[in-house]
């Protein structure tokens, strides 16, 4: 049997986004900090490269203070 869900179709090219810690989090309010760990952040000049989705760009908003962003697309 099929199941009635239909999945979006998958696109070729996955936008991702560049993200880098450039200031501590010392002294900073608590949600900052973990926000800064919920993107996989934990010292400075540490990089990560996240799926640019809504959620992400919240999380960049919250603490652009304290990252440099960079976009990039993967294939």
């Amino acid at each position: 049997m099929r199941s009635r869900c239909r999945r979006p179709p998958v696109s070729e090219t996955k936008k991702t986004v560049r993200v880098t810690q450039v200031a501590s989090p010392i002294g900073r309010k608590p949600g900052q900090r973990e926000t800064l760990i919920g993107l996989g952040l934990n010292k400075i000049r540490r990089s990560r490269e996240l799926e640019d989705t809504p959620a992400v760009r919240g999380m960049i908003r919250k603490v652009a203070h304290l990252i440099q962003v960079g976009e990039t697309t993967e294939k």
